[in-house]
């Protein structure tokens, strides 16, 4: 490895322990949780409670109560455990 290549990967290692630049509010982060829980809800109980919707539907913050009731509506005790996580 010479050593420009060194010099670049010591550099990107260094950076990737610094603090993230990032400004997200408490409001914001817990709403992008609660978007990627619905995201996976969706697909973990997609043939169970989802199947009459688009497989490639791309969940939104607005849709988060919808999967919710979905899977109170349609899903068994694991499906209503995640909904109650999402409400939370």
């Amino acid at each position: 490895m010479n050593q420009s290549v060194k010099k670049y990967l010591a550099q990107i290692g260094r950076k990737g322990g610094e603090k993230s630049r990032r400004k997200l509010t408490s409001t914001s982060a817990k709403n992008m949780v609660k978007v990627r829980e619905a995201r996976k809800a969706f697909q973990r109980f997609y043939t169970e409670c989802f199947w009459s919707f688009d497989e490639n539907y791309h969940i939104t913050l607005q849709d988060v109560d919808w999967v919710a009731d979905q899977l109170r509506k349609n899903g068994n005790r694991k499906a209503w455990e995640a909904a109650r996580k999402l409400c939370h």
